[in-house]
């Protein structure tokens, strides 16, 4: 028989966010409310849940329901049986500062739960997940975050899909400035301030302008700027060090992820 497990994540780092995982649970939970926006995925097994204007609905694996705060509701499995599922708890101040940046009405606590059975959006929210739980930086996870929530939070209005233009001078302004701080430190709420708009709208406007996320930009930049540096003899410790990496062994992830081959048998090959 399989044992129940639980885990949560949550990093000072986002102290907006907290997510769970809980596998093959027979846990209860009488009605109630949070004072956050929820996010929550059925991954096994059924529940019922309440809270939707419907009143009480069967989830099956592949939903998600997505709970306003101050909503009263109550999700459990069906009786005597386990179930999996993952929970996404958003500080509701964070979510609201974030929707207004976007000209988006704030939302009212306590509005329906909404339910989707798309596979798509399942499958995107466990990504979303799994990032959050891997050791991956934090700038990357605030953007993976911004860029979910932007695109799949209800009371988005599709005209905001529209991504503003980013000029090439504001995007190499942009680039500069990230590129002279360390991974660890970047912030995407600073970058799009450097911008002017919102954290949503930055990401739209990168991936239209490079086709690619802020933090995907930024570590190809600096993939390209290392294998500069590598040309010219200097020592993978070094590179990584002037490159604002973690560590040396953060540097040889992202290098290899990038290039296809680890930065000293690329170094290596350019002596041959």
């Amino acid at each position: 028989m399989t044992r129940p497990s639980c885990e949560i994540w949550y990093d000072p780092a986002m102290p907006y966010v907290e997510s769970r995982r809980a596998c093959h649970s027979r846990a209860c939970y009488k009605a109630h409310s949070h004072p956050s926006f929820s996010i929550g995925a059925v991954d096994a097994g059924s529940s019922r849940f309440t809270g939707a204007a419907s009143g009480e609905e069967r989830l099956t694996p592949g939903t998600l329901v997505f709970v306003p705060a101050q909503r009263v509701h109550a999700c459990n499995p069906q009786p005597g049986q386990a179930w999996s599922y993952q929970m996404l708890h958003l500080d509701a101040e964070w979510l609201r500062q974030l929707r207004l940046e976007s000209g988006v009405a704030a939302g009212e606590p306590g509005a329906v739960a909404r339910v989707t059975r798309s596979q798509a959006l399942y499958l995107q929210f466990c990504a979303l997940n799994r990032l959050l739980f891997s050791p991956a930086a934090t700038f990357e996870k605030e953007a993976a975050l911004v860029a979910f929530i932007g695109e799949h939070d209800f009371s988005m209005h599709p005209a905001l899909l529209a991504a503003p233009p980013l000029p090439p001078s504001t995007l190499r302004e942009l680039l500069d400035h990230a590129q002279e701080q360390d991974l660890a430190e970047l912030s995407l709420e600073r970058l799009a301030r450097q911008a002017g708009m919102g954290r949503y709208q930055l990401i739209r406007a990168f991936s239209v302008a490079t086709g690619m996320t802020p933090h995907a930009c930024l570590l190809n930049a600096r993939v390209n700027k290392a294998r500069s540096l590598l040309r010219q003899g200097q020592a993978l410790a070094e590179v990584a060090y002037n490159l604002g990496f973690a560590d040396q062994s953060h540097f040889q992830r992202v290098f290899k992820a990038h290039v296809g081959v680890a930065p000293g048998a690329y170094r290596a090959a350019l002596k041959h």
